[in-house]
């Protein structure tokens, strides 16, 4: 009964189909929407008008030709329990020859019935863009991460798995493959209320994956762009979230480029500040926009004289190579003050800061340390050995970090975001963030606080980067 009735659904999905949707006409360009429930548009009224597939016909307008290819409860797995390789549509979407893929699997993966085959599931899904790639029209190809869950049966399409099991396993695919990946888990993790049955999202949530989508297929790219080469460094190539990271010795200092599948057309990047890794959900929505992301170790500095020339070494070296002439900086905790203290001596070069629970006074930490008389005051040790301060005392009336130079960092007109816990106990806001914004806005500078109600220092970010992300090209005058 089940398979007739999706069947009947499918028939009339194509019949309600514009005929211009069906048959690619001369010089258009031809999208396959592989997937399942999701890019079929179960739940919706209208899937032939509201599914992401046929809201991205009527975005991307008459030069493109979108078709939906869903079949609902398909899996990647060859061995799952309906298996997306065996479908009609599957073989439709190989003899339509596509220019443009998109692939849409994994949430049934995570069923229990199909768990024990995880382990074939980056095989299976290489299996499938190779059917792809070997086609004549050679097609850009594209993953999209399975939307988040909201169920609690742990039998079903359960999240836990989707995060830990699956997803790395598509994020390997793709850095395998070298293909793109776009990551419709975190747009839409903290939007419950759009899945009207815990599984598939309503018309709002299926608007915003169409969106996403479309902002990365109408992105002016430079597809022959290759930093690192450009760059002429030497270094050992791994993976990062699905792209390729270059890590490499500068000056004895650890560095890193991770390049995205296609550079954005002005080269912009994101400057990474400390603690590589921590919460990457905002460089990665930003790889997927075609921004690097890059690295230079100048742990434990302090943002001191050292570090900042450091920087500026490391920032000739990428502007030689073709990076925008302005970075997006980026710096959680301590790292803000790495970042601001850069940005103090270099306004032209900052094209926007995004900061997260920043240390902004150094009197409030680490000097916090040595005034309650911990018994690890390693760091604040560290602070007068970077600044050259030979007592306590000394350290105790400097005025070096981010707050003290307000007026120099403002100079440069480049928007600030801090995101902020208001219960972080480690770097308290009323001691940084609250007063450094007070003193920003008095000078007229531009700044942006986002407050997490009762979060502490950790965790950093949000889990749905877009504040961040739209805040980042906003400054920049970008739409995505």
């Amino acid at each position: 009964m089940n398979v007739i009735i999706r069947l009947s659904l499918y028939i009339a999905v194509l019949l309600a189909m514009p005929l211009s949707i069906l048959h690619a006409g001369p010089g258009k360009i031809r999208v396959a929407c592989l997937g399942a429930s999701i890019t079929y548009g179960s739940l919706l009224e209208d899937p032939a008008r509201q599914s992401f597939p046929a809201q991205l016909q009527t975005s991307l307008g008459g030069r493109y030709v979108v078709k939906n290819y869903g079949v609902p409860g398909a899996t990647l797995l060859k061995h799952g329990d309906i298996p997306y390789h065996k479908t009609q549509e599957y073989q439709q979407a190989l003899q339509d020859s596509p220019d443009l893929v998109i692939i849409d699997l994994g949430g049934n993966d995570s069923k229990l019935i199909n768990r024990i085959y995880l382990h074939e599931y980056e095989a299976d899904y290489r299996a499938m863009i190779a059917a792809f790639k070997a086609l004549p029209s050679a097609p850009r190809i594209i993953l999209l991460l399975p939307a988040p869950s909201f169920v609690t049966d742990t039998a079903g399409i359960w999240d836990p798995v989707i995060v830990n099991r699956v997803i790395p396993r598509v994020r390997n695919v793709a850095f395998a493959e070298r293909v793109e990946v776009l990551d419709m888990h975190s747009i839409l993790i903290d939007k419950a209320d759009l899945f009207p049955d815990k599984i598939h999202p309503n018309l709002a949530g299926t608007t915003l994956m169409a969106k996403k989508i479309e902002a990365v297929i109408r992105q002016a790219r430079d597809a022959g762009f290759d930093l690192p080469a450009r760059m002429k460094v030497a270094g050992k190539t791994g993976a990062y979230h699905g792209y390729e990271c270059v890590a490499f010795t500068w000056q004895g200092r650890d560095c890193k480029v991770v390049k995205p599948k296609l550079a954005d057309k002005e080269h912009r990047w994101i400057w990474r500040a400390r603690f590589w890794g921590h919460e990457p959900q905002t460089e990665v929505a930003l790889l997927e926009l075609g921004f690097h992301v890059v690295y230079c170790d100048v742990a434990e500095r302090l943002g001191n004289k050292e570090a900042v020339e450091t920087w500026n070494g490391f920032y000739d070296m990428l502007t030689r190579g073709g990076l925008h002439r302005k970075a997006v900086m980026e710096g959680m905790s301590r790292g803000a003050v790495y970042v601001y203290n850069w940005a103090a001596e270099n306004p032209a070069r900052v094209a926007c800061v995004y900061v997260d629970n920043p240390v902004l006074d150094l009197q409030c930490w680490p000097a916090r340390q040595y005034k309650t008389n911990a018994a690890d005051k390693t760091e604040w040790e560290a602070f007068k050995k970077d600044y050259g301060f030979s007592t306590d005392a000394e350290a105790l009336t400097a005025r070096v970090g981010p707050i003290d130079k307000v007026p120099q960092i403002v100079r440069g007109k480049y928007p600030m975001l801090h995101v902020c816990g208001d219960a972080d106990e480690a770097v308290p806001m009323n001691e940084n963030t609250s007063p450094f914004a007070k003193k920003v806005r008095s000078l007229k500078g531009h700044i942006v606080v986002i407050v997490k109600p009762g979060f502490k220092h950790h965790p950093h970010s949000l889990p749905n980067p877009t504040p961040i992300v739209d805040f980042i090209l906003t400054s920049m005058g970008r739409k995505g």
